[in-house]
């Protein structure tokens, strides 16, 4: 275990979970362009955890398979989590929820943050949705968030916002980091 004064000072690790899994998707070019804009800043750590890299099986197992303890150790490292997630049918992917069952206790504590995308609704019915899910796994949800309509042909231009849910991120991060140090999360 490092010291508090180590602890409090070591970059927030913060994974970037890319959740749509279809062809022709738009969820990795978001994806890479949210990691590119907030990888200057020296206060986080990030990896990109693109779902389309695991072989999930097509049903729940009774034992975990290797890409399954892959994920769920990616999701237990992070001290933070942007989850990039579009809008199909005013919900999240069936690929997102999936991925996210397979952990529970990693994700407690933990601040989620959302980059969603969508056709004029800019992916939040997506994330309110998820906001349930992910308050049943004892998370943190930032307010905050980017949402990028698709039809707006300028949507790269989210700097601001990006910038803002990343402030607040780091802030949730190390306040649950340094709370998870001193007292164990009991779920």
């Amino acid at each position: 275990m490092r010291e508090s004064g180590e602890q409090s000072t070591a970059p927030l690790r913060v994974a970037v979970i890319i959740g749509s899994t279809r062809e022709g998707r738009v969820g990795e070019g978001v994806g890479r362009w949210f990691a590119q804009h907030a990888g200057g800043r020296t206060d986080l750590e990030l990896s990109i955890i693109d779902l389309i890299d695991f072989e999930f099986p097509a049903r729940y197992p009774d034992q975990a398979t290797a890409p399954i303890h892959d994920f769920v150790a990616q999701v237990d490292r992070a001290d933070a989590f942007v989850v990039v997630t579009p809008e199909y049918n005013r919900s999240f992917p069936a690929s997102l929820k999936q991925a996210i069952d397979f952990a529970y206790d990693e994700w407690n504590a933990k601040p989620v943050a959302f980059v969603s995308y969508g056709h004029g609704s800019q992916g939040l019915y997506a994330v309110e949705q998820l906001r349930s899910v992910f308050t049943e796994l004892h998370t943190v949800t930032l307010r905050n968030g980017v949402a990028i309509n698709l039809l707006d042909e300028s949507w790269e231009d989210r700097d601001g916002a990006a910038h803002v849910m990343l402030d607040q991120l780091g802030w949730w991060g190390l306040a649950l980091r340094e709370a998870r140090a001193a007292r164990p999360y009991c779920s």
